[in-house]
């Protein structure tokens, strides 16, 4: 497998333009492409300039992007099968690399179906925010072809690490990972905002600051509420699919959709009303998602 001259990517959200800009800076001579299915809503103006800014080319339609060497899908984790489905008839062969947040039957599901049209398939699994060092973040990657791409991806700046031939080896690391880490976000940000809605936000802050020294307190907590109102929906929708993949291992994943249910929650306020410091920062989302259950 050669290294590629075209990258298409599938979805242009954060992980994509953070692996775009980064790949720009590594890698002379490559060409990019992107198609997104805000491109045909109220969005479109937005998305095409957020394209146009980034220098890569919009596709006039999905299927233009199968004359692509390598096509990363960086969707929503409920639309990663369904956002390739329309494309695998026109894939002329090449290489679909699957970065999305999904249970490792999914990635499975996907790789059966690529594989009908002769395109390799890797699963990526990212297992840190893609800011700042967006394709130089750590990746695990698994699959048919991974031990062959390895070199490739290496030499073109990407820290990867091989975990398996078999595609869902990767993401089944990432959604098992994501029970915790998306799990410390939720129980953080429930814990303050009970906190602060029962009057005792300075005890609860400084117990959990002389208990948990080591997580930096408040920094952290705010980092939380941070990071969740800005990407709750994504969260949620990966957290949908680690409930998913706990499941299908004979475990619970009510845990997991307890998680999701409040990172969609997060997701759904006002990110540029939760400002100042952090307790005024829990407050206002506490206000907020009091409104919201009694919407």
């Amino acid at each position: 497998m050669n290294r590629p001259t075209h990258i298409a990517f599938l979805g242009f959200g954060e992980a994509a333009r953070a692996f775009c800009g980064s790949l720009s800076e590594t890698c002379s001579n490559l060409k990019f492409s992107a198609w997104d299915i805000k491109l045909q809503g109220d969005e479109a103006n937005g998305m095409r300039q957020a394209m146009e800014f980034a220098g890569v080319g919009v596709s006039p339609n999905l299927y233009h992007l199968a004359s692509a060497d390598w096509i990363i899908s960086a969707v929503t984790a409920d639309q990663s099968l369904i956002a390739v489905e329309p494309l695998i008839p026109y894939l002329q062969g090449g290489l679909l690399i699957d970065i999305n947040s999904v249970s490792p039957e999914r990635k499975r599901q996907t790789a059966e179906r690529i594989s009908e049209r002769d395109t390799a398939y890797l699963d990526m699994a990212v297992m840190t925010p893609v800011h700042p060092r967006g394709h130089r973040s750590p990746v695990l990657i698994a699959g048919k072809t991974a031990q062959k791409l390895l070199p490739i991806l290496l030499e073109m700046g990407f820290s990867a690490n091989l975990e398996s031939d078999a595609p869902g080896a990767a993401t089944a690391i990432k959604m098992v990972r994501s029970l915790f880490v998306k799990g410390l976000e939720a129980i953080t940000i429930e814990t303050l905002l009970a906190a602060e809605a029962s009057g005792c936000f300075d005890e609860i802050l400084a117990s959990l600051s002389a208990s948990y020294p080591g997580l930096n307190w408040p920094n952290f907590a705010t980092y939380q509420f941070e990071r969740t109102t800005t990407h709750g929906g994504r969260r949620a929708a990966e957290m949908e699919e680690s409930g998913n993949t706990l499941d299908v291992l004979g475990l619970s994943g009510d845990l997991a959709r307890e998680i999701a249910e409040i990172q969609r929650r997060q997701g759904a306020v006002d990110e540029t009303q939760a400002s100042g410091s952090l307790q005024d920062v829990v407050r206002a989302v506490l206000k907020m998602r009091l409104d919201q259950n009694l919407s």
